[in-house]
């Protein structure tokens, strides 16, 4: 039984030994050096990380990276990537969260990365693969490791220690009182998520992924692991090349890339930017989108230059390893602006329903009936890392279940059945919202904004249909200073599309901020 994402990794090295199996512009690696490079950092890294420990990765997803979060899965690690562009004191929070036994780098981020050094042991992801860090490791660092045949041995006592159930990796999401969450997945949720994915899409190893999504989103969970299970080749796709249409298009063709898995943002970036209309990726077959909802008029535009391709809506939170429901598109479906595309329906292994208000199952066959989305099975992460009182208010008992133990995630989305019994995104149920691929809760913004010196109070909104954030202050300050302020304090995709200052809050009857009365005020309905 494959009980590691590592076992894979193994089996497409010796069954695809000379197949490239990742690529990025600068370099390419097959399966055979994908695997050897990796155990270069794992031998590297194994005198610093203890089981089940934090590596933290603070560079721009590459080839090399990818070497570096197998390494770390080698030796029953965890890694974590981090944003770059986040500001510093949120990249400090992300780091106090997870105290990571060592930070890797790479060239370009070396400088910038030796600020933490005082606090953790930094290396280059460069020096890890070339083998520096073995040299150094066994003649002055480990006094317990005499030469390079005891740290192999070492390394392979380690993984015939590891459980299916070790985590794989923490992706950070907003938190409502400021401080990021860690979702922490294990090796068992991503292991089984794959297997039907690949299965049901018909993922194989003559397919190339372009990967879109950096490496700290779960969107390039699919495609990493996609690739080593059935030994397909993973073309990374850099963050800059989505801000260059030409490049993009280019990129794709080149790379004759079949499958992309993307953030519905970098889909709509490309129909607005007329992508297509410069260039069509024609080796395209299958077309797969997750995040927020795809705005109809978008989608029409990708049917028409690909109108061959399988299109597939994706839904789920990273609390639930990827996704939970999917869509496929027949041949030649097309919506209408007023017509939303279906979440869908469960991945086999996973059970997904709707709750009302009262804890009661909302039956398949009540059409438009609302119910929070409910999701359980072995894809419920572990919970949120070293955050044990947020994990026990969404990952709790099943309310149904009265017999047993059955723990379930409540995604705090609202959704309903059409009458092809498939769930539609209704709505979040508090004030999380997705925004340009990305899931914030609003109160982060707040409590960002109200740290500024000379901001009072503060309410954040979010107008669904102009996609726009709004936050609402009073203070002393203008809204331009405020804008300035909050990009040190929070990434780019969390600062407020426009900025009100008001001479006063309106408060309700509980003397809480009046969100209603400010809905009504600036959002058009």
């Amino acid at each position: 039984m494959d009980k590691s994402v590592i076992d894979w990794l193994s089996k497409s090295a010796k069954e695809k030994a000379d197949a490239i199996a990742v690529g990025d512009p600068d370099k390419e690696y097959t399966y055979k050096e994908l695997f050897n490079n990796s155990k270069k950092v794992a031998l590297s890294i194994l005198p610093y990380v203890e089981p089940c420990h934090a590596v933290a990765f603070y560079m721009e997803k590459s080839a090399d990276g990818l070497c570096g979060m197998l390494g770390t899965a080698m030796v029953r690690g965890f890694y974590s990537f981090i944003d770059v562009r986040a500001p510093q004191s949120r990249i400090e929070k992300v780091l106090e969260i997870l105290e990571p036994d060592v930070i890797v780098t790479d060239k370009n981020f070396k400088d910038k990365a030796a600020m933490y050094a005082e606090k953790f042991k930094v290396v280059t992801i460069e020096d890890l693969i070339d083998g520096a860090d073995i040299e150094y490791s066994i003649n002055y660092d480990c006094k317990d490791i005499k030469d390079l045949g005891d740290l192999r041995l070492k390394l392979k006592q380690r993984q015939l220690e590891a459980l299916d159930t070790d985590p794989l990796y923490v992706n950070f999401t907003s938190g409502s009182t400021g401080v990021p969450k860690g979702v922490m997945v294990n090796h068992r949720s991503v292991m089984d998520f794959i297997d039907c994915f690949t299965e049901i899409f018909g993922i194989n190893d003559e397919d190339i992924m372009g990967n879109q999504a950096p490496f700290d989103f779960d969107v390039s969970v699919k495609d990493i692991y996609s690739c080593l299970k059935v030994g397909a080749r993973l073309q990374i796709i850099p963050r800059s090349y989505f801000s260059a249409p030409t490049t993009l298009m280019d990129y794709l063709v080149e790379n004759k890339v079949t499958v992309l898995v993307w953030a519905v943002s970098a889909m709509c970036f490309v129909s607005i930017m007329n992508g297509l209309g410069y260039k069509v990726p024609e080796s395209v077959r299958m077309i797969m989108f997750s995040g927020e909802v795809m705005p109809a008029k978008h989608l029409r535009v990708w049917q028409k230059y690909l109108p061959d391709a399988k299109y597939v809506n994706l839904y789920g939170p990273t609390e639930i390893t990827c996704n939970c429901t999917y869509y496929e598109l027949s041949k030649g479906e097309t919506l209408n602006d007023t017509e939303t595309l279906p979440a869908g329906k469960a991945f086999p292994n996973e059970k997904v329903f709707l709750l009302d208000e009262d804890n009661t199952l909302v039956d398949t066959k009540s059409i438009g009936v609302e119910g929070e989305i409910c999701v359980g099975g072995t894809c419920v992460a572990v919970g949120y890392y070293k955050n044990p009182e947020r994990t026990s208010e969404s990952f709790v008992q099943n309310p149904l279940n009265n017999d047993y133990p059955e723990r379930i995630y409540r995604t705090g989305d609202i959704g309903k059945y059409d009458e092809n019994g498939n769930i539609i995104y209704v709505s979040r149920k508090d004030f999380q919202i997705k925004h340009l691929g990305q899931r914030i809760e609003l109160g982060e913004i707040e409590n960002a904004a109200t740290s500024i010196d000379g901001v009072t109070r503060a309410c954040c909104l979010y107008d669904h249909k102009k996609k726009k954030l709004i936050l609402c202050v009073t203070g002393s300050l203008n809204g331009k200073e405020i804008t300035s302020a909050l990009r040190d304090i929070v990434p780019q995709f969390m600062v407020p599309n426009k900025v009100n200052v008001l001479e006063e809050m309106p408060l309700n009857k509980n003397g809480k901020i009046d969100r209603t009365a400010l809905n009504a005020k600036f959002i058009a309905l």
